[in-house]
């Protein structure tokens, strides 16, 4: 174990010597594997700096998105749903799976001011997605839980309005 941090320690330090010294100095081939992998190793994500001092974009905000596409991405490759995933393709799911969650917050948002609630629960997803017409048909076999269910009430059930209506319901229950 020891022998491992001593390792460690001997390589930084003799690292910074043959940087120094231009990599001479007894490495032999260990100086020049040395050389080869100190070149600048740019990384696809992190924070770090390109050599024009700017803070490297990550595609999220190149894409003017809040969504991650690099996360994305990542899952698109290891999922294997292709042998190959473009760059684009990505940025345009980020794309669409912010416009529903935003097109579903603002309605379900709109059901929680409706109910005089501040706070959108389960429910009001729910009331949002049903009352929508091409929201409840993408989601139509979709569960939410603790959701309920839709207010209705069937018109057999309701009390007739007008006398023609209570005529017409006696007419045809005779027969």
């Amino acid at each position: 174990m020891s022998s491992g941090k001593k390792l460690k320690t001997e390589k930084s330090t003799s690292g910074g010597i043959e940087k120094g010294s231009g990599g001479g100095g007894g490495g032999g081939k260990r100086g020049s594997k040395k050389d080869t992998s100190e070149k600048p190793h740019k990384k696809s994500g992190g924070s770090a700096s390109s050599s024009t001092g700017k803070p490297e974009k990550s595609r999220s905000v190149k894409a003017g998105l809040t969504f991650p596409v690099g996360r994305l991405h990542r899952h698109l490759k290891e999922g294997q749903f292709a042998k190959r995933v473009g760059v684009g393709a990505p940025v345009y799911l980020a794309a669409v799976l912010e416009y529903l969650t935003a097109e579903i917050l603002e309605l379900a948002g709109n059901a929680s001011r409706d109910n005089k609630k501040i706070r959108i629960i389960p429910r009001h997803i729910m009331l949002a997605i049903r009352n929508d017409e091409e929201l409840n048909k993408l989601l139509r076999d979709v569960h939410i839980s603790y959701g309920g269910v839709i207010p209705q009430i069937n018109n057999s059930l309701l009390a007739p309005k007008d006398k023609e209506e209570i005529e017409e319901q006696k007419a045809s229950q005779a027969f």
